[in-house]
């Protein structure tokens, strides 16, 4: 055997006092916790023989932390706003448009992107439709996840982040908030079942191939460029609308549900935090950690409205079933990368009414 090293830079975290380093270089390594709040990069000396040293040699901020990240879904809402905070970041992103349930076609795609890690977004996120639509949502949700793991995997990529949904926590106690990921999965929609499922494929893929994955439990998200098919960019629309036209009512579903929202730009920067400082195979909420009712974010909406509108329940809105409240747990997440929501919920509505009185005008 030969005596030389060979030296190989890699980056490398420390998660529950263990040292991780990309599948490239995966080595049993023993436990050894950094500075607080440093993101390291290491000097892996590896020698033929069955041994394994590492050295810190130098700290680097995460932005010089450049990878070429593919994005799936980056047409999307969020996929927007998190290619746009990639790029800022200094990172290089490829965007999928490859559909994700063709899957000779998605891996093609990814072995000729190379990328080096992967941002999972593309869904059927209409919670709505999934009640009448279940075996598509299942299809693009259950199986399209499968294939992008699959397809991260055979590219070489090192880490996937899979974007799920707090949904899957489904019906839960006032007791039981706020929902940490410990929280048993209950789904109720078919949409919160595929999401689930695709949360368990994530399992199987970091135990059944060694692959790391990070599953990302999103909270209700908002905010400027979200389509009308949720419930607070519907409002703002309609809100924007009365305005507009001088009209005096607004439809309406259910405003006594309670959800945990954060401003989508707070969401992508949590994303990109989770995949540099993520615990392989973990689950993190993404959250603020305060629940507010529908009837709140219309309160808030109508008070920047010109316009003196009266919030008329139509039962067309109503959903088959509704869950009463989500409020998440963000310690998590918090606690391993030092993320924490910025954007005031009154800021995120005023930009997201902003929005829709621009859209409809153009």
């Amino acid at each position: 055997m030969s005596g030389r090293t060979s030296e190989i830079r890699v980056s490398a975290t420390v998660c529950g006092g263990y040292r991780w380093t990309p599948l490239s270089t995966w080595h049993s390594l023993p436990a050894q916790r950094p500075p607080q709040g440093r993101r390291q990069r290491w000097l892996l000396t590896h020698d033929p023989e069955p041994r394994v040293r590492l050295d810190v040699v130098r700290y680097l901020p995460l932005r010089d932390l450049i990878v070429r990240a593919l994005v799936t879904g980056a047409d999307g809402f969020v996929g927007t706003h998190l290619v746009a905070w990639l790029l800022a970041e200094g990172d290089n992103v490829v965007e999928n448009a490859t559909d994700i349930t063709d899957r000779d076609a998605l891996i093609a795609a990814f072995t000729e992107a190379k990328p080096n890690v992967v941002y999972h977004l593309a869904a059927q996120a209409d919670v709505g439709a999934s009640w009448s639509t279940p075996v598509e949502t299942l299809r693009v949700n259950v199986e399209g996840t499968l294939n992008v793991l699959d397809a991260a995997r055979l590219a070489g990529a090192t880490r996937v982040a899979v974007v799920t949904s707090a949904d899957i926590y489904g019906s839960v106690t006032e007791a039981e908030l706020p929902l940490t990921e410990q929280q048993p999965l209950r789904p109720v929609s078919p949409y919160a079942a595929s999401k689930a499922a695709a949360d368990m494929l994530c399992v199987q893929a970091g135990l059944g191939h060694g692959f790391d994955v990070i599953r990302i439990r999103a909270f209700n998200h908002l905010g400027p460029g979200q389509s009308d098919k949720f419930v607070a960019s519907a409002l703002a629309r309609r809100v924007a609308r009365a305005d507009r036209n001088s009209e005096t009512t607004v439809r309406v579903g259910n405003l006594e549900a309670r959800r945990d929202f954060t401003d989508v730009r707070d969401v992508v920067r949590a994303y990109r935090a989770l995949m540099v400082d993520g615990c392989p195979g973990e689950a993190y909420n993404v959250c603020s950690g305060i629940d507010r009712s529908v009837r709140e974010l219309a309160g808030i909406l109508l008070h920047n409205s010109s316009a003196d509108i009266t919030l008329e329940p139509d039962p067309e809105l109503m959903r088959p079933v509704d869950l009463k409240v989500l409020r998440g747990d963000n310690t998590k997440i918090s606690t391993d990368t030092g993320w924490s929501p910025s954007i005031p919920i009154e800021q995120t509505l005023e930009d997201l009414l902003e929005f829709w009185r621009r859209e409809d005008l153009s």
